[in-house]
């Protein structure tokens, strides 16, 4: 098994604002995986909030480059564990990894992944989101009606609230919508928030205070007219367990988790305790949100919007039709570099 990086700059089509900040190009990283004349592909964007660089993956899979030289892939959940305790120190280049590997091994069964894993896509699955960031309103309303027909759009807001904004916003279609505070809001300002969003059609409220906050939000688990969605305070497996009393549902982002093998493990621990799960998803290429979109028929939500903000796409392989990614029939990812 060979692993190779390369690192690619992704322009966006427009700058992308959350509570956070600004981005206008995304760093990231493609890893390829070479094992047996197949070729596997995976990604993981930089990012400053989480600390991650091209040299800190770049170093982190170096580390394990040795180890799986002479490898025998017979289960991708085996490697992962076998590798965590060298990789988990960098969970984004862990799922880069995790991924490609996965890509493999659904080749080596002639399969798209999501039917190696024996789902089924006539069971139906939920279309993404399509996010307008941060800006001024006349610019967010702009990329609104720049993507009209669009079954749900995900709205970013700061500590503002940003309920006239929504206001205005939902004039111009009955698509439903969520929001997304990015850790911004103060916990007394959440309930009353909520209610005025809920006459707006907003389907669920995504992280409203800071990553921590686990017993704060506790208090309002159960009181708000709107799901509370975790997704800054669900970055690992075992923040799950952290979010059962304090959150309605999970976002789980790959990258944070460290790739598939542990995200389905998230799933099934968020449904045993009556979460909903979302799968989300940074600014990335279609190699990127590729892994996510062989999960969709275990959702109940979707946010794998990122290869669609950007100004060109690196990779092929995905299909969309106003929100409805169709799932790859091609074996493995089902995903290229173009």
């Amino acid at each position: 098994m060979k692993i190779e990086c390369h690192e690619f700059e992704l322009q966006l089509r427009e700058p992308f604002t959350i509570a956070r900040g600004t981005t206008t190009v995304q760093p990231t990283l493609i890893v390829r995986v070479e094992h047996d004349g197949l070729v596997g592909f995976g990604e993981a964007t930089t990012n400053d909030y989480y600390g991650i660089t091209f040299e800190s993956m770049s170093a982190a899979l170096a580390g394990v480059a040795d180890k799986v030289a002479d490898y025998k892939l017979e289960n991708p959940a085996e490697l992962w564990r076998d590798l965590d305790p060298i990789l988990s120190s960098d969970r984004f280049a862990q799922c880069a990894f995790d991924c490609a590997v996965w890509d493999i091994y659904a080749q080596m069964h002639n399969m798209p992944l999501w039917k190696l894993w024996g789902l089924n896509p006539a069971d139906g699955y939920p279309p993404t989101c399509y996010t307008i960031g941060l800006d001024t309103p006349e610019t967010m309303l702009r990329k609104l009606r720049a993507i009209p027909g669009w079954p749900v759009y995900k709205i970013k807001l700061d500590a503002s609230g940003g309920i006239d904004l929504v206001r205005m916003l939902r004039k111009e279609t009955v698509a439903v919508f969520r929001v997304d505070a990015n850790c911004s809001w103060q916990v007394d300002r959440v309930l009353d928030w909520a209610a005025e969003l809920a006459e707006l059609n907003v389907e669920l409220i995504e992280q409203p205070l800071v990553a921590e906050a686990y017993d704060a939000m506790k208090q309002l688990k159960g009181k708000s007219p709107i799901p509370l969605m975790a997704d800054e305070s669900c970055q690992v497996e075992a923040d799950v367990n952290a979010c059962i009393d304090s959150f309605d549902a999970i976002n789980i982002k790959l990258v944070k988790c460290g790739g598939l093998t542990p995200a389905r493990r998230m799933i099934a621990r968020a449904r045993q305790n009556g979460l909903k799960v979302m799968v989300g998803c940074m600014t990335e290429s279609s190699i990127g949100i590729a892994p996510g979109v062989h999960l969709l028929p275990l959702l109940d939500f979707a946010d794998l919007d990122g290869a669609l903000l950007l100004a060109e796409d690196i990779a092929s392989g995905l299909e969309w039709q106003l929100g409805r990614c169709e799932l790859p029939t091609k074996p493995g990812l089902g995903v290229a570099l173009k």
